[in-house]
């Protein structure tokens, strides 16, 4: 143990936001604890002002930016920290474009008129001026069909900023709209994640890669949210393609409970599915599972560097 957590240390050492107390522990970790009130303001969504004065909060117990390894983040209710994060690498970029790569079961570019929230980042990354593409890898959600078209932010769509690859939906809406060239649609998981490397292996760039792990089957992990379909080697193959381009990662998805105690979270989330009462009594295993994960993701990541 003492070998492998050298090892880690030596390679760059993970940053945990511990935002709900999902993450286990890690090698070398930096562990960055958030109080119950921030918890609450953050969780799900937020006003932009109230997640800047979060990340200043982190930002003054963490080291530079460039100076860390991997992020965890806890639940994917708080995958909106990887804004700040990913705005955090742009300023360190002094040449060609940041290429944002996510894994996640859903868009994460929808419409959230109250700042932003963990379904709605990646338009404000696609708006950030020194990221060139978001390409976001492993959507089976509902939320990319023809009933949730209108919710979908299409202004960095139609420019060419993001590009969505799925498999399991039928996205043929987007031809009507001319967004067919930013739409990548598979009959499995097995064609996406091999066009998708290949696309990835084809253009060297540095990259800020975010991994949300409801993009994977729940026979690998369970989360909070709806999963998709990926498993652990499709996840390995999608960070083995940005091998020597990565410079910045973070990982979200742990499972955890939460109450909220503001009314319009607790509507919200429930119009989103998010009843997570049920799974106290599985909490515990899945997050051991979850955590032998995330030492695996964390190689990854580290031999991607």
């Amino acid at each position: 143990m003492v070998a492998l957590e050298e090892a880690f240390h030596a390679a760059s050492r993970p940053v945990v936001f511990d935002t709900d107390g999902s993450v286990g522990a890690l090698p070398a970790e930096i562990r960055l604890i958030l109080n119950d009130d921030w918890r609450e303001a953050i969780r799900y969504g937020c006003r932009r002002d109230v997640l800047r004065a979060c990340m200043r909060n982190l930002e003054s117990r963490m080291p530079a930016a460039g100076d860390h390894g991997t992020v965890f983040l806890g639940s994917g209710d708080f995958h909106h920290l990887s804004l700040p994060l990913v705005e955090r690498c742009a300023r360190l970029q002094t040449h060609a474009g940041l290429r944002v790569v996510v894994l996640d079961n859903h868009p994460d570019n929808m419409r959230f008129p109250w700042g932003v929230h963990c379904g709605s980042w990646v338009h404000h990354v696609a708006r950030i001026p020194e990221v060139a593409q978001v390409h976001i890898i492993g959507i089976t959600s509902g939320d990319l069909g023809f009933a949730h078209a209108w919710e979908h932010k299409l202004g960095s769509l139609l420019a060419g900023k993001i590009s969505y690859w799925s498999t399991g939906v039928d996205t043929r809406w987007a031809r009507w709209l001319g967004l067919q060239a930013h739409f990548h649609s598979f009959p499995d998981r097995e064609s996406l994640i091999l066009a998708a490397s290949a696309a990835l292996r084809a253009e060297r760039r540095p990259t800020y890669c975010s991994i949300d792990k409801d993009v994977l089957s729940q026979d690998e992990v369970h989360t909070n949210w709806d999963q998709g379909v990926l498993r652990r080697a499709d996840v390995a193959a999608i960070v083995n393609a940005l091998q020597g381009c990565v410079v910045g990662s973070d990982v979200t998805g742990d499972v955890s409970v939460w109450r909220y105690r503001t009314a319009w979270k607790r509507w919200l989330s429930a119009a989103d599915g998010q009843e997570t009462a049920h799974l106290v009594e599985h909490l515990l295993p899945w997050q051991a599972r979850q955590n032998a994960f995330n030492w695996q993701i964390l190689r990854m990541l580290n031999a991607a560097r």
